[in-house]
Order: structure tokens, then C-alpha cells, then sequence
């Protein structure tokens, strides 16, 4: 995928927050680069880790920038939603059920 295609990915909201913000938007990205750098964990479970961070917090436009990011990264359908039903004891049925139809939403779309 070029960058061109993958920028018409990215929520409409996102790229106009880039265009207006530029220098916050790299610092921001700068951010998540180097906490990604900072540790061990390699990228399919830092994506996965990401997704209930998601899930948790009820942020559905980055729950599903996470399942887009997972996907390419090979995760399956079932390694995601397994990352989201993990924390149903922790943020309850209805979050999790929430989570889980964001995620099929982005699912379906990279599946087409």
C-alpha cells in the first residue's frame, strides 16, 4: 500500500487535525514512536496491547485505526476480537460487545 492510499485510510478527522496542526501532529507521532522503541515487545503485540487499551477507554476511531494496524501486521480476525473478549471482566460485556462490533467494522472493510 503507497502513502497516498494509506492516508485516504486514516479517519477524515485525523487528516484534518495533520493539515491544521502539522507540528503537533509530528510531535505526536514522534511520541508513539518512541514509546513503541522503548521496550521489548515487538509490534503484533504491541498492536494487540493497543486494541484493549482501546477497548477500555470506549475510543472507537483509534480502536479501529489498531485492528487496521493489526491486519497489516498479518494478525487474524480471531487473535484481535481474542485481544478484546480478554478484558470483558475488566470493562464489561457491553464495552466488550462495543468493542468488538468497532473492530468488525474495520475488520470487514480490510477484508473487502
Amino acid at each position: 500500500m503507497d502513502s497516498t492510499e494509506k492516508n485516504r485510510q486514516l479517519p477524515r478527522t485525523y487528516r484534518q487535525v495533520v493539515k491544521r496542526f502539522p507540528r503537533i501532529a509530528a510531535a505526536h507521532e514522534q511520541m508513539g514512536s518512541a514509546a513503541e522503541a522503548a521496550g521489548p515487545l515487538e509490534k503484533r503485540t504491541q498492536v494487540l496491547i493497543k486494541i484493549g487499551i482501546c477497548a477500555g477507554a470506549g475510543l472507537e476511531n483509534a480502536l479501529r485505526s489498531q485492528v487496521r494496524r493489526a491486519v497489516e501486521h498479518g494478525l487474524s480476525r480471531e487473535e484481535i476480537e481474542h485481544a478484546i473478549v480478554l478484558g470483558i471482566n475488566s470493562i464489561g460485556f457491553p464495552a466488550t460487545a462495543a468493542a468488538l462490533q468497532w473492530a468488525d467494522k474495520a475488520l470487514s472493510r480490510s477484508e473487502e
